[in-house]
């Protein structure tokens, strides 16, 4: 039997540069996850907003985007919380899900608003701008989220 020893433990710049190494590692694993997850609500926002842009809320653009909006964001609630942030996770569940929908509701403002001025105050009315806008505006919102997700809702110790 060969007696096994650990590797001596780093010091100095060797152990600045492993826990660099191990903080980027994470960050993207985190943005892969964020961006799976985010593309998944992404086309269940973009395709419901279609789906009531051509139905039930024809003359209701902003209405159809926040009811989709809402959607996409129950997805990515569990999404997030299950597996992009799940090693994240320290505070109670009650307080996770109200920042995240505080700061959805935020991202959801972003792209609302971008269709809104696309729409009515640029007068761009078709529906390729409408979908123009919107995926510009939860461009705007995705860049906000990953900041704020990662800054304030899964702000917790690493698991």
């Amino acid at each position: 039997m060969v007696p096994t020893t650990a590797p001596p433990p780093t010091r100095g710049p060797a152990r600045l540069l492993d826990a660099a190494r191990g903080a980027l590692d994470v960050i993207y694993r985190e943005m892969i996850k964020f961006g799976v997850v985010g593309a998944l609500a992404f086309v269940i926002d973009l395709g419901l907003a279609n789906l009531l842009w051509h139905t039930v809320l024809e003359d209701r653009v902003t209405t159809a985007k926040i009811i989709s909006g809402l959607v996409a964001t129950l997805f990515a609630w569990v999404g997030n919380r299950q597996w992009t942030f799940r090693h994240r996770r320290s505070r109670p569940a009650h307080h996770e899900v109200a920042l995240f929908f505080a700061v959805n509701l935020v991202a959801l403002g972003i792209a609302t608003a971008t269709l809104a001025v696309s729409h009515y105050g640029l007068g761009f009315t078709s529906t390729l701008a409408d979908n123009i806008a919107t995926v510009v505006g939860i461009g705007l919102g995705t860049l906000f989220r990953f900041w704020a997700y990662r800054r304030f809702v899964f702000a917790g110790e690493l698991l």
